[in-house]
């Protein structure tokens, strides 16, 4: 049985580790609570998709050790199907480590061998999956080639692709887009995309109309702190950041994709889509760590008091 989405990314094991002060590079503090969790971005949609409702699968690589046999055994119990996550022997399972102070101060270290990478192997193996899916989600963290695979058997098939980031290589940035269905950058990404920064609304709402230009029907970009711009047929909103108290933003942007293509695949207008999405980041905000823990409950709680019109 195919799953309603696909995410094509990244899986490691997150060590969250939350202290009185965060301490200097070489020094150490005191720990308060430590927990390990299925983490990487790939995953934390993953769990994120499942947790709303929509039946989901992983491509991914863990390596053939005790980490990958505890975080695959924690994605089934999370409802996440893994038949096509890559066990690549030989190879230690990435390892992220997101060290938190009670003021919401971080350290993030990531150990991601190239070997946790996907190969094009990889995506050709989990084509079937790909391209029966009603939406994919790929991360461009992953290798250009890899992505672009990805992007490229979906479109073919007709499934909807969710471009996540920037690509690692430019020259393959205009094949990628071109495949797109729908296209999420935070800050950095979008100029890496675009070729020039994006500080406030209105340069994003130029640079969203731009790329869409170039493939994808929806742009949605981060504005800095203040929140995300969407640009879709249907209209370009701007979101601003829902107000809470935040622990961590690990993982908000990818509560934000997985919330969105979500909506998306449900066939919801893509005002609730937006709404849905900000909501997610919120909420993963609250707590330390990047799993998000995503209910009805809490996501009426975040939901925007008002998207407002850009005219672009």
């Amino acid at each position: 049985m195919f799953s309603e989405v696909v995410v094509v990314g990244q899986i490691a094991r997150d060590l969250v580790i939350e202290v009185p002060e965060t301490p200097e590079a070489g020094s150490s503090a005191p720990v308060r609570h430590r927990q390990e969790l299925l983490g990487g971005k790939g995953a934390n949609q993953a769990v994120a998709l499942s947790q709303l409702g929509t039946s989901v699968a992983l491509v991914g690589v863990v390596g053939r050790d005790r980490t990958g046999d505890s975080l695959l055994t924690q994605a089934r119990a999370d409802r996440i199907g893994t038949s096509h996550v890559v066990r690549r022997p030989g190879v230690e399972t990435a390892l992220l480590v997101d060290v938190v102070d009670e003021r919401g101060r971080r350290r993030y270290l990531e150990h991601t061998p190239d070997e946790t990478l996907l190969t094009e192997a990889d995506v050709l193996a989990a084509s079937a999956p790909i391209s029966a899916a009603g939406s994919v989600i790929v991360q461009l963290q992953q290798p250009a080639p890899v992505a672009l695979l990805a992007a490229r058997l979906a479109h073919t098939a007709g499934t909807r692709v969710v471009l996540d980031g920037a690509p690692q290589d430019d020259a393959l940035t205009p094949d990628l887009l071109a495949l797109a269905d729908v296209v999420r950058a935070d800050g950095h990404e979008a100029e890496l995309l675009t070729g020039q920064p994006v500080p406030d609304v209105a340069a994003a709402a130029r640079a969203a109309a731009g790329l869409r230009q170039r493939g994808p029907s929806l742009v949605v970009l981060e504005v800095g702190a203040e929140g995300n711009l969407f640009a879709g047929p249907e209209g370009t909103w701007f979101v601003p950041h829902v107000e809470t108290d935040v622990v961590d933003p690990t993982g908000a942007g990818d509560a934000l994709v997985a919330a969105l293509t979500a909506a998306l695949t449900r066939r919801h207008p893509l005002e609730t889509a937006a709404g849905l999405a900000v909501a997610a980041a919120a909420a993963t905000t609250e707590h330390a760590g990047g799993r998000p823990h995503l209910s009805r409950p809490v996501l009426d709680r975040l939901q925007p008091r008002h998207l407002q019109t850009v005219h672009a």
